[in-house]
C-alpha cells in the first residue's frame, strides 16, 4: 500500500512540475524571420525590437548628457563610447526592422499574386456570362413567344435571363472591387518596400559611424597613453577644420554673390525649423541647381514680347531666353514688385538655342517665374516680407517649401530622393532619375561636413 502511495506521490510530481513550469523557450533569430514563420515567433521578434528601440531611446538620452562632457580626454572617450553604443543598438534594430520588412513585403506580394489570380477567374467568368447573354439577344422576344415552348418555359428563360443579367453585374462588381484592393495593395508594398529602403541606407550609415567613432576613439585611447598635450593639439586641428568648412564658399545659381557654409548652414536649419526638410538635402538640392546654372550660365532678357535675351558675359544673343506666354509677365511683376530693372535682373540662359525648357530660371532655387508667383503668397507669409528668388535666404525657403509639397519631409531616403526628381520636373521614378541620384550623393559628402562641425 505504501509503495502505490510513493509510486502515485512520484507520477502526480512529474505531472504537476511539467505542466507548472515552462519549458526554456529557445530563442528565436529575428533575421531569419520569414512570411512562413509562426505567429508566435512574429510576436516574439517584434516585442524584441521594442525593446531594442527603448533601449536606443535610453542610450540616445545618455548620449545627449554625455555631450556635455566634452572637451576633456575623458570626456570626449566617453561621449563615443556612448556613441557608438547608441549606433550598434541602432544597427540591432534596423536589422530587425528589415528582416519584418521582407516578411510583410513578401505577404503582399503573395496578396497581390492571390487578388490578381482572382480578377483572371472573374474575367473567365463574366465572359461566360456574357457569351450566354448574347445567345439570349439573339433571339427575339416574338421568336421566343412563337417558339414550341409552352408559356411556363418562356418566363422560365426570361427569369434565367435576367438571372444571367445579374449575375454579369455581380461578377463586374466583384472585378472592380477586387482591383481596388489590388491597388490599395500594390500601394501599400509600395511604401513597404521604401520603408526597406530607408532602413538599410540608416544601417549602412550606422555601421559606416561605428567603424569612424571607434577608429577615433582608438586614436584618443593612444594619446591618452602620452599626454594630454597631444589632445589638445588634436583637438585644435578638429576645430581649424570645422572652421575650414563653415567658412568655405557655399556655391549658388542665379546670383553672383557667394556665402559661406556656415551661413548656408544658418538658412538650412531655419528651414528645417519651419518646415521639416533635413538641412543637408536642401543644400544638396542647391549645389546640384548651382551645378546646372554653372553649365548654362546667365542671361539677360532683351525682349519681353519675344522672350529674347542675351548672355550677361558674353553677349551672345538668344531667342529663346525665357517663355513668353508662361514666364514674361511673371517676371515683370516679380521684378517690379522688387524695385528691379528686369532688363537687369540675371536668369538661366537656355540649353539649346530651339527650346526653353529651364531657360529663364531665376535665383540660386532656378525657379522659373511662373512657379515662384506660385509660392509668393505662402513664402511672405512666412518670411515677412515680399519674397526676392534672388536673395540666397528666401530662395531656400522657396525651395525647401517645393520639396515639402513633393514629399521631401524628414529623413527618409526613398522620400527625399522622389522629391528631388519631381523638383527637377520629373518623375517619382527614383531608380532611373539622374538628378535624384546626384543629390543624393551631394547630400551624403555634405552631411559628413556637418557632422564635423
Amino acid at each position: 500500500m505504501i509503495r502505490r502511495i510513493v509510486i502515485a506521490f512520484f507520477v502526480l510530481s512529474f505531472i504537476f512540475f511539467n505542466i507548472t513550469i515552462p519549458k526554456a523557450l529557445a530563442v528565436f533569430d529575428c533575421l531569419k524571420l520569414m512570411s512562413s514563420s509562426s505567429q508566435p515567433d512574429k510576436d516574439y521578434c517584434q516585442n524584441e525590437l521594442t525593446q531594442i528601440e527603448a533601449q536606443l531611446a535610453d542610450l540616445l538620452n545618455q548620449q545627449k548628457a554625455q555631450q556635455k562632457t566634452t572637451g576633456t580626454l575623458k570626456g570626449d572617450v566617453d561621449y563615443l563610447t556612448s556613441q557608438i553604443n547608441v549606433l550598434k543598438t541602432k544597427v540591432k534594430a534596423r536589422a530587425l526592422v528589415i528582416a519584418q520588412l521582407k516578411v510583410n513585403i513578401a505577404e503582399k506580394k503573395s496578396a497581390i499574386q492571390s487578388l490578381s489570380l482572382k480578377i483572371e477567374r472573374e474575367h473567365e467568368s463574366l465572359a461566360q456570362l456574357l457569351r450566354n447573354t448574347n445567345e439570349f439577344d439573339k433571339a427575339s422576344l416574338v421568336h421566343l413567344i412563337l417558339s414550341d415552348n409552352n408559356i411556363s418555359n418562356f418566363y422560365s428563360d426570361l427569369e434565367s435571363y435576367a438571372s444571367i443579367k445579374q449575375a454579369v453585374k455581380e461578377s463586374v462588381d466583384v472585378i472592380n472591387g477586387v482591383k481596388i484592393q489590388t491597388e490599395v495593395a500594390k500601394k501599400d508594398l509600395e511604401t513597404k518596400q521604401d520603408a526597406e529602403t530607408d532602413a538599410k541606407v540608416e544601417l549602412e550609415s550606422a555601421q559606416k559611424k561605428v567603424a569612424q567613432s571607434e577608429a577615433e576613439k582608438k586614436q584618443l585611447l593612444a594619446i591618452s597613453k602620452q599626454t594630454e598635450a597631444v589632445y589638445q593639439k588634436l583637438a585644435a586641428e578638429k576645430r581649424a577644420q570645422a572652421t575650414k568648412i563653415r567658412s568655405a564658399l557655399f556655391p549658388l545659381a542665379g546670383i553672383t554673390q557667394k556665402i559661406e557654409f556656415g551661413t548656408a548652414l544658418l538658412y538650412a536649419n531655419d528651414v528645417k525649423s519651419k518646415l521639416g526638410i533635413d538641412p543637408a538635402f536642401l543644400l544638396a538640392i542647391l549645389t546640384q541647381e548651382s551645378n546646372l546654372g554653372a553649365n548654362v550660365g546667365q542671361c539677360y532678357l532683351t525682349n519681353p514680347d519675344t522672350g529674347a535675351g542675351v548672355g550677361k558675359n558674353t553677349g551672345t544673343v538668344f531667342l529663346n531666353v525665357m517663355k513668353p506666354t508662361r514666364d514674361v509677365g511673371p517676371f515683370l511683376e516679380i521684378t517690379k514688385a522688387l524695385g528691379l530693372d528686369p532688363f537687369k535682373a540675371t536668369v538661366s540662359c537656355p540649353i539649346t538655342s530651339s527650346v526653353y525648357w529651364n531657360s529663364g530660371s531665376i535665383g540660386p532655387a532656378q525657379f522659373l517665374p511662373s512657379t515662384w508667383k506660385l509660392f509668393v503668397g505662402r513664402l511672405q507669409s512666412v518670411l515677412g516680407h515680399y519674397p526676392n528668388p534672388w536673395s540666397p535666404a528666401d530662395s531656400f525657403m522657396a525651395s525647401g517649401m517645393y520639396l515639402s509639397d513633393l514629399g521631401g519631409i524628414g529623413n527618409s531616403t526613398s522620400a527625399q530622393s522622389k522629391a528631388a526628381c519631381k523638383y527637377n520636373g520629373g518623375g517619382a521614378a527614383s531608380s532611373t532619375c539622374y538628378y535624384g541620384k546626384s543629390v543624393m550623393k551631394l547630400k551624403s559628402t555634405i552631411q559628413a561636413n556637418i557632422d564635423l562641425l
